[in-house]
């Protein structure tokens, strides 16, 4: 498992995670999501990713 470098970011990405898999349908639940293809989870980190782009460029 990878360190976070900002600890108190974790919680934030865990909610955004969550968030972003339901608005894309992706029935996303605590604990183990080995049933997921890879197209769903990618689908899920890359929307957090062009997320975070848009945030750190005030375009939320």
């Amino acid at each position: 498992m990878a360190k976070t470098l900002v600890p108190e970011a974790k919680n934030y990405l865990n909610k955004m995670k969550y968030e972003v898999a339901s608005s894309l349908g992706v029935n996303l639940k605590q604990g183990y999501n080995g049933d997921l293809t890879s197209q769903q989870n990618g689908r899920v980190g890359g929307e957090m990713v062009k997320r975070m782009i848009n945030q750190a460029k005030g375009q939320q």
